[in-house]
């Protein structure tokens, strides 16, 4: 009996034009997680790394602010504990907090092995302090710490001859089936279009990791790249995963209000060191929302600055740290300096103008410790992920280091098994054809979801809300299916129909949570629940 059933993955069986590549891992995002797994493996394994850009095109490659570990002795691990445990109003697995907090140094070590510079003073590595942290905690490359990690273990994932790099290559789907008669899904790999040919090719693989990163572009506005699209989040669902908390959108505070710059970050660090938020006439007004001020959570500070700007009617708020000094800022902060001079803005001078922007998915795919998902053979890590670290908020500059812990989790996990042969696999069907109105489809379609996400499923919800996003979401979801399964794919309809995935899974759990916590605040709901739960969603029957 054919252990590929044709409704999960639209294949047809063998295609003499697409042979199946094999290898021993497949790792799907080429980010700090997906780069550090491949490097880790490659001594060992065969390995296949898939960049839906090039290797350097990432969220982790935008990453300003740095990297949390307990690094001095006047820090502690139960501290920083505390603190990931506050700032995710205790929905947090402990057990994974503790996990990541206590590897957090040896991840570093590694970090500085393979050549990171991370920045100095006269005591060592300068360690910078973001909101919501009690202690100077976070390494850093000046303010451009993800950019520096990220070209460091490039340079090294190109050189290796045992990884194989397919850039412009987009996930389409996972490959699974019956683990040998017994009922258990595993993952075989997953086909892939090559974006620069238009041609779909099966790659096979007894592992396969998804390191695809967030969802930050279902939102109108955001920090984040182009290509965070929810595209892993949404095949492990399709696959049968389960997914949990993907009602907690972090939305950054700090996005510079320009109107020819395009998600540029204002690092939280800018707070960390004396920044502060100001209304048009020069008030601060933070003290008046919590008395932690610009070293709040970011949470209460994004909500803060959005009550500000509807009850004002303003565009934006400012953030200045002028009072620093231009030597102190130079050295701090010379990217963001740099960047707000082209635009015209000189921090040494002026205040920043910001808005709140989407910016992490703090929910994701549920994972154990090793970074195992529900599907045999299939594992996760970084923030397509729902380790249990982040909870409802996550604590600033946790992120790289769940990437980092995670990934060396999951590789130590597929290093105790022996590597297998994927069975035969079905090659994809290339019989659909192109439409011509199927980009312009997408793009209204596109455009439509991103706005009335920000708009209805935004920083403050409401039940009525949430349930018009959830009929609109639907109403997108037959377009783009019929599309789907009647022509050719391209890379935006790969992309589009992931984000509509992803924004249902949002919808749905935050329609779920009947309460106020962290990341998702309620008009309807405002109180926290006594006790705190996940929400969890799962395919009845995979796909």
């Amino acid at each position: 009996m054919n252990r590929f059933p044709r409704a999960i993955f639209r294949a047809k069986q063998a295609s003499p034009r697409t042979a199946v590549q094999k290898f021993d891992v497949l790792i799907i995002g080429s980010g700090l997680a997906g780069q550090s797994a491949a490097l880790r493996l490659a001594e060992q394994r065969k390995v296949v790394l898939v960049s839906k850009r090039s290797l350097e095109d990432s969220a982790s490659g935008w990453a300003q602010g740095g990297i949390a570990a307990v690094l001095d002795s006047q820090d502690s691990i139960e501290a920083h504990i505390r603190d990931t445990l506050i700032a995710g109003a205790w929905l947090n697995d402990e057990k994974a907090t503790r996990f990541v907090v206590e590897n957090g140094r040896r991840a570093i070590e590694w970090l500085i092995e393979q050549g990171v510079p991370f920045t100095k003073d006269a005591s060592g590595y300068h360690l910078t302090r973001e909101g919501g942290h009690s202690a100077r905690r976070v390494i850093h490359v000046a303010d451009a710490t993800g950019f520096a990690v990220q070209d460091t273990l490039t340079r090294k994932v190109r050189n290796h001859p045992n990884i194989t790099i397919l850039e412009d290559h987009i996930a389409i789907d996972l490959i699974t089936g019956d683990k040998l008669g017994t009922g258990e899904q595993r993952c075989y790999g997953a086909y892939v279009l090559n974006n620069r040919t238009g041609e779909v090719i099966t790659l096979g693989a007894p592992n396969t990791l998804l390191a695809t990163g967030g969802a930050g572009k279902v939102y109108l506005y955001t920090t984040n790249p182009d290509t965070s699209t929810g595209d892993g989040i949404a095949m492990a669902y399709r696959a049968g995963c389960r997914v949990a908390n993907m009602e907690f959108i972090q939305f950054h505070p700090t996005c510079l209000y320009h109107p020819q710059a395009k998600s540029f970050l204002i690092s939280e660090a800018v707070r960390g060191e004396g920044g502060l938020l100001r209304l048009p006439d020069g008030t601060r007004f933070m003290l008046e929302h919590d008395e932690r001020a610009e070293l709040a959570p970011r949470d209460v500070v994004a909500r803060a600055i959005d009550f500000e700007m509807k009850k004002r009617g303003l565009d934006c708020v400012f953030l200045d740290i002028s009072h620093k000094g231009e030597e102190f800022i130079r050295a701090h902060f010379p990217n963001i300096h740099a960047r707000c001079l082209e635009l015209g803005i000189d921090i040494t001078q002026d205040p920043i103008p910001v808005v709140p922007a989407a910016h992490y998915t703090c929910g994701g795919i549920v994972s154990d410790l090793s970074g195992r998902t529900d599907v045999a053979g299939l594992y996760v890590a970084g923030e397509a992920s729902c380790t249990g670290l982040h909870g409802a908020n996550r604590l600033a500059s946790n992120s790289l280091l769940e990437c980092l812990v995670f990934a060396e989790a999951a590789v130590s996990d597929m290093l105790k098994q022996t590597p297998s042969a994927p069975p035969a696999l079905p090659s994809w069907d290339e019989s659909r054809v192109t439409d011509a109105d199927e980009e312009v489809v997408i793009s209204h379609n596109w455009e439509e979801l991103r706005r009335f996400m920000w708009d209805y499923v935004g920083i403050v919800r409401t039940t009525k809300r949430l349930k018009r996003a959830h009929h609109r979401i639907r109403l997108l979801m037959r377009e783009i299916d019929e599309f789907y399964a009647n022509f050719r794919v391209s890379h935006d309809l790969i992309e589009l129909r992931n984000l509509v995935v992803t924004a249902d899974l949002i919808v749905r759990c935050a329609m779920q949570r009947k309460e106020s916590r962290g990341l998702h605040f309620s008009r309807d709901y405002p109180d926290m629940a006594k006790s705190a739960r996940d929400t969890v969603l799962k395919r009845r029957r995979p796909r």
